[in-house]
This record gives C-alpha cells, sequence and structure tokens, in this order.
C-alpha cells in the first residue's frame, strides 16, 4: 500500500502545483490514494466547493483540514454533504459541523481511516485535549480500516512529536501540517508507525509561509500590520510517500519537495 499525503495546499499556487506533479507523481510511485489538507486552499484561509472540484480534477482523493476550517461560508454544507471526502478537526465541539475522522477506499479495496486532530499549543480555538481526543478517535475507527493515518494540525514540534511517539504502533502514520515549513526528520518510528512533524506546504516558494514577503515582514515591524496577501510565483510542492506493510504498519516514508529548479 502506498499513500501520498500533502501538506498545507496555500492559495493558487499551491493548488497549481497540486496540479503539476499529482500525476505524475501517482503514475511513477504506483500510489493507492492521496490525501491532502486543504484548509488554506481559498486565498490562504479555508476551502470552497470550486476549490474542492479543482483539487479533486487534479488527482487529490480526500482532504483534511485544522484551525481554519471554518474560515468560507460554504463549507459547512462541504462537511456535512458527503459530497466529498473532507474532515475537521477530531478535538473540535462535538456541536461543530463536519466530522472528524474518515473511512476511505484505496485502490484495490483496502480501508484507510484518516483522523484529523488540531494541536493545543498556540491554537486560540475551543478545542479537547488532543491526546485524549485520540483514544476516542481510535476506538471508533479500529475495526474499520487495517491503515490508520493521524493528520495532526499542530504548531509546536513538541507537541507533534509527543503524539507520534505516543501512537507509535498503534496507527500507521502520524503527520504533522500546520507550520508549512518541510522538517527533515521523516522517520519509522521503533513499534512501526510513520513520523514527520511537518508535511511542510504547497505554495509560492519566495514567500512567508505562503504570504507575500513584504506584507509578512510588516507584522514584525509595526503594529499596523498589513493585510494578508498570498504571494504569487515559483510553487513549491511538500508531501511525503508512504508505504504500508500488510500488518498495517509503516516500512518506509519519503519526503518530497518540488520546485522547477529543485527537486529531491
Amino acid at each position: 500500500m502506498k499513500i501520498l499525503f500533502i501538506g498545507d495546499i496555500v492559495s493558487s499556487a499551491g493548488r497549481d502545483a497540486v496540479a503539476r506533479y499529482v500525476y505524475e507523481i501517482k503514475e511513477k510511485e504506483n500510489i493507492d490514494l492521496c490525501i491532502a489538507n486543504c484548509e488554506n486552499s481559498a486565498g490562504g484561509f479555508g476551502v470552497t466547493r470550486t476549490i474542492l472540484e479543482e483539487l479533486s480534477r487534479s488527482g487529490v482523493d480526500a482532504f483534511t483540514t485544522g484551525n481554519h476550517v471554518y474560515s468560507k461560508k460554504d463549507v459547512v454544507e462541504l462537511l456535512t454533504d458527503n459530497e466529498f471526502d473532507i474532515i475537521r478537526p477530531y478535538n473540535l465541539s462535538p456541536q461543530d459541523p463536519g466530522r472528524g475522522y474518515m473511512i476511505l477506499t484505496a485502490r484495490g479495496g483496502e480501508k484507510v481511516a484518516v483522523i484529523n486532530l488540531l494541536g493545543q499549543l498556540f491554537i486560540d480555538m475551543p478545542m479537547s485535549n488532543p491526546f485524549e481526543a485520540v483514544n476516542d478517535a481510535l476506538a471508533e475507527v479500529k475495526d474499520k480500516a487495517k491503515y490508520i493515518l493521524l493528520d495532526f494540525h499542530a504548531d509546536a514540534t513538541s507537541e507533534k512529536r509527543a503524539m507520534g511517539y505516543m501512537l507509535d504502533g498503534k496507527v500507521s502514520a502520524v503527520l504533522g501540517t500546520h507550520t508549512h515549513v518541510q522538517t527533515a526528520d521523516a522517520q519509522v518510528l521503533p513499534n512501526g508507525t510513520a513520523y514527520i512533524t511537518d508535511v511542510g506546504m504547497c505554495g509560492a516558494f519566495h514567500s512567508v509561509l505562503g504570504a507575500k514577503i513584504d506584507v509578512a515582514t510588516s507584522r514584525f515591524i509595526t503594529s499596523v500590520g498589513k493585510k494578508y496577501e498570498a504571494a504569487e510565483g515559483e510553487a513549491q510542492f511538500c508531501a511525503v510517500i508512504l508505504t504500508l506493510s500488510e500488518n498495517g504498519r509503516a516500512e518506509k516514508i519519503k519526503r518530497i519537495f518540488k520546485t522547477d529548479k529543485l527537486s529531491f
């Protein structure tokens, strides 16, 4: 089983990168399922129906989100009408629209459970403790799928690392998102769980986390920061490829980073 997981897609530059690279990677690597975090895909905040349709045409099968999940008005319908496989963080309020996990069918018929969680450090949203909530989520999915992936949308490196080790051997992969900078620690943990602190971003290469450089720097210089504007130009594509064994554990995790001039 091989799964392509794409990091935070930011604005049109990120969507263009997905359109450019996904089908090429899926064919070359013999990918069985493609999942992407789409919470920044609409101008840096949220997602829309039109964008989900676009990303689906580009080869993405299912979508996770994060703290910007409710930024666009039509997302409530998207999260509840089952037209798309899209989830919101499991540890948000049970009263919030949407679901916190999904069961997908990969090419070949294998079932894959995907859980979405929000980190509690430095993220100002009402949520329950992710380290407690994940146990409830695992109890819900354990008999529904052999393979279990967690998109842990969190800010603090320590929080992500702790989650990875806590779930080592219990899930197929713990994949960090949210901070937009791909980390160099992709590894299979001792008990067979693939892990990376942050998968990285699909968005403008010359940017600050997808934003225009002058806009981002102004916020560190003056109290009257400029309004967020997504950067354009040369795009980068960040993802990981998971190779999973028949027992549900990981054999390998491979980082992907691509631009027009750089690829590894």
